[in-house]
């Protein structure tokens, strides 16, 4: 629960699923940084990038996150060694260092790109982490995760806010991690009670944070947030920027006055830019408002109701009750323009579902637009999942894997180094 509601501010749970991502990092003798990756024949990006260290300052002064960032934009199908690369010149710019030789960095995993489960981050964080230790810079996990996600936002392009990569820093086994993004405040996790569980459906259609969907809907909300201060006044000083900090009340006040759509050029001649850091307002488009500042502020309300009643959650009525919060969790990404066709049909079908199976929430996961639908089920709940996964594929032609299990995150299975 959270999703599109941690840039924000809000309060997100997130469980780390089973599949993992390794990296692993070797001193070179030269001035090269050589990256391997295992998964580009899947994707049909490449697999191996060669470059100097020269080219992004590192045996010197790192050169600035933008110039990199333009950098590899211009390297096509190599362009995804932005992440990796991303990371170095991230940790050693943050830390002013620099390199005295060549680096090969080896990646492996077992997330599948573009589904919606935060493979983008799991990467960071597997790098992050491996090339902390092989450089010896110490690193808190808090950290680890900050630098993972200004990798992604400042050398990738990529929006993200920072729950993805604080639960691939920072999560537990079989638990939710709570993490109240302002900015990132980690809270004591929520225990799943049981017998229940999470399972995560794959759709079959790929999505990406970085997408101009999920970018014009981030820039809608912090609009509508600069719009819904002007309204309340003096009592929107409390809120500190983040619209999880507004009442649903309040925001009900006041919702008739904020703008379905507004032209990005009549938000500017009002308010000024955008307070958004990581992206841009574009004058000449035509932004979504009202929805997606409305999504953050009854996100939040959904959130905190969800992480106070599922540890006590033992009956198949109060779990009903839970479910049905993400099922209105994924109307409201539908409302902001983060359906997909494809996922609709999926939660539709686990809704549908008899309760005799129990089944009892689903929602569509990270940045919507396609991707991965999160399942709340009876543990022995998966021979009714791989059911609707058959209908569903017969009905959408789209292939479909079903995660299960869980994890702990990169912290608690740490690093092993060895002298070669």
């Amino acid at each position: 629960m959270g999703g599109i509601a941690d840039y924000m501010g809000a309060l997100v749970l997130q469980r780390p699923i089973l599949q993992a991502t390794h990296a692993a990092v070797q001193r070179r003798t030269d001035d090269q940084i050589r990256i391997m990756s295992t998964g580009g024949s899947k994707t049909g990006r490449s697999s191996k990038v060669n470059f100097s260290m020269k080219m992004l300052g590192l045996h010197a002064t790192p050169v600035a996150y933008a110039v990199a960032q333009g950098l590899f934009k211009q390297l096509g199908e190599d362009a995804w060694a932005a992440y990796p690369a991303g990371c170095l010149l991230v940790l050693l710019k943050e830390n002013n260092r620099s390199l005295t030789h060549g680096i090969s960095l080896y990646i492996q995993s077992e997330i599948p790109e573009g589904k919606g489960v935060s493979s983008s981050a799991a990467l960071e964080v597997a790098v992050m982490q491996s090339l902390a230790a092989a450089l010896e810079i110490p690193l808190k996990a808090e950290e680890l995760a900050r630098l993972c996600q200004l990798a992604e936002n400042e050398v990738v392009g990529a929006p993200c806010g920072i729950m993805d990569q604080m639960t691939a820093a920072c999560g537990q086994a079989n638990e939710l991690l709570a993490l109240r993004c302002q900015p990132a405040e980690l809270q004591e996790p929520v225990q799943v009670p049981e017998g229940l569980s999470f399972f995560g459906v794959d759709s079959g259609i790929r999505h990406a944070v970085s997408g101009s969907n999920y970018a014009c809907v981030r820039t809608g909300a912090f609009m509508g947030c600069r719009i819904l201060e002007s309204l309340v006044g003096a009592q929107a000083t409390g809120w500190n920027g983040y619209l999880a900090n507004c009442s649903p009340e309040t925001f009900a006040r006041f919702a008739d006055r904020v703008p379905e759509k507004m032209r990005g050029q009549d938000f500017m001649d009002s308010y000024g830019e955008s307070r958004d850091t990581v992206t841009l307002l574009d004058p000449s488009l035509i932004y979504s408002v009202r929805m997606p500042t409305a999504h953050p502020v009854y996100e939040q309300a959904r959130i905190q109701s969800f992480a106070e009643k599922l540890p006590m959650a033992e009956s198949a009525t109060q779990r009903t009750e839970i479910g049905a919060m993400m099922y209105e969790s994924h109307e409201s990404y539908s409302a902001c323009g983060l359906g997909c066709s494809e996922t609709d049909r999926l939660v539709e079908m686990i809704r549908g579902a008899p309760s005799i199976h129990g089944l009892y929430g689903a929602r569509i996961t990270g940045g919507g637009c396609g991707g991965t639908v999160a399942v709340m089920a009876e543990a022995h709940a998966r021979s009714a999942i791989d059911d609707i996964c058959r209908a569903y594929e017969a009905e959408t032609e789209q292939a479909t894997f079903v995660f299960e299990g869980s994890s702990d995150g990169a912290v608690a299975t740490g690093v092993r180094c060895e002298m070669l």
